[in-house]
């Protein structure tokens, strides 16, 4: 039985969406929206509290599937990652369409319009489609 969560990061410039599953590894749930700047202050907090078994980092893909222009920024930051905590492993996983998804789920479930202008909460849903994404092992 596994006991340690899997964390999902869906990476920004300016603001970064997390979701994790339960320790079960079965549900994955929007954990919170951190200014990209902040992040890596968070995530210390937060690997002192749970158990983390493995990171899902989204790398966004053009239709034509090069990278995006992000793509740069991403891989610095899973650069630095893997250095801070050598013990967790990486994951990347396609995510050119989970900010739409999650947009489109915000208007189907009733949204109000100016809940679905919190970039932040987009940010977090976008992550929290990253980590269902790869737990059912579903591809785009």
């Amino acid at each position: 039985m596994k006991s340690a969560r899997i964390l999902a990061i869906d990476y920004g410039a300016k603001r970064t969406g997390l979701a994790v599953t339960d320790p079960l590894q079965i549900i994955a749930s929007g954990l919170t929206t951190v200014s990209t700047v902040e992040l890596f202050d968070f995530l210390d907090s937060y690997f002192q509290e749970e158990g983390v078994s493995k990171v899902i980092i989204g790398m966004p893909k053009r239709l034509n599937n090069e990278l995006s222009e992000i793509a740069p920024q991403i891989e610095k930051f899973i650069s630095d990652f893997q250095q801070k905590y050598p013990d967790i492993p990486i994951e990347t996983l396609d995510e050119r369409f989970t900010s739409k998804i999650a947009f489109q789920s915000m208007i189907d479930s009733g949204m109000k319009k100016k809940q679905r202008k919190n970039k932040g909460l987009v940010d977090e849903i976008a992550a929290t489609v990253l980590l269902q994404d790869y737990l059912t092992g579903k591809m785009f």
